[in-house]
């Protein structure tokens, strides 16, 4: 009977242990997922989206437009869902669930955006305009590239990594934990200190600049030392 009681422990831990790993995964691919999908719309962005020929009293003059000439929206939902990103491991609680779900909805909108942008035609307009002079400037020919479907990639990676922070960001660690424990430590050694600590030694820099940072003047913990002594 004990032999067979053996492994009932082990299999009570497997799903905890699975659990753990879930978590894991799941961290590291939002992380991967966030930082590559932000540079992907980035770097989408900055490409040529579509070209065309505008129709001026010369002849014809080829245009092209950029993602940004065409729409800034994928651009800045990148720079806004990055730093979701960043912002995920510095918040707790309902703050890491609101911090996510704006990750999520930028993810979103890069794709919408990107999607809309993929058949615009405006900003080769505009171009055209300008070279000819005129208010409404034909544009012919017009074709486009690839590049707004990667910028919706992108997006589809930061709108995966948004939800991977809703649904597992609670049992993420949170950066803010060892800014506390530190806060805490240094007010624990404050309280030794002022419980009548070894004073700081002048001649070690390390010491005073630990002075310093306790909020003392390591100048006068000689003096102090002294009348101490002398009493």
């Amino acid at each position: 009977m004990t032999a067979a009681a053996v492994p009932q422990p082990r299999a009570e831990n497997e799903p905890s242990a699975r659990a753990a790993r879930g978590r894991r995964s799941s961290l590291a691919i939002a992380l991967l997922a966030g930082a590559l999908g932000a540079a992907l719309v980035l770097l989408a962005t900055s490409r040529k989206w579509a070209e065309g020929t505008a129709s001026v009293a010369q002849g014809s003059l080829p245009q092209s437009a950029n993602g940004d000439d065409i729409t800034g929206l994928p651009g800045a939902l990148a720079i806004v869902g990055l730093a979701a990103l960043v912002a995920v491991f510095a918040v707790r609680r309902l703050g890491r669930g609101a911090v996510s779900a704006l990750l999520a909805l930028s993810g979103a909108g890069i794709v919408v955006s990107s999607a809309l942008g993929a058949t615009d035609k405006a900003a080769l307009e505009e171009k055209a305009s300008k070279v000819s002079g005129l208010t409404h400037s034909p544009i012919h020919d017009v074709a486009y590239t690839p590049w707004p479907w990667v910028a919706a990639a992108g997006g589809v990676l930061l709108l995966l990594a948004g939800v991977l922070a809703l649904g597992y960001g609670r049992h993420w660690p949170a950066m803010s934990g060892r800014y506390e424990r530190a806060g805490t430590e240094g007010t624990a050694g404050r309280s030794r200190t002022r419980r009548g600590g070894p004073a700081p030694d002048p001649d070690r820099p390390e010491e005073l600049w630990k002075a310093l940072d306790r909020g003392e003047d390591p100048t006068q913990a000689p003096a102090r030392q002294e009348a101490e002594r002398g009493a």
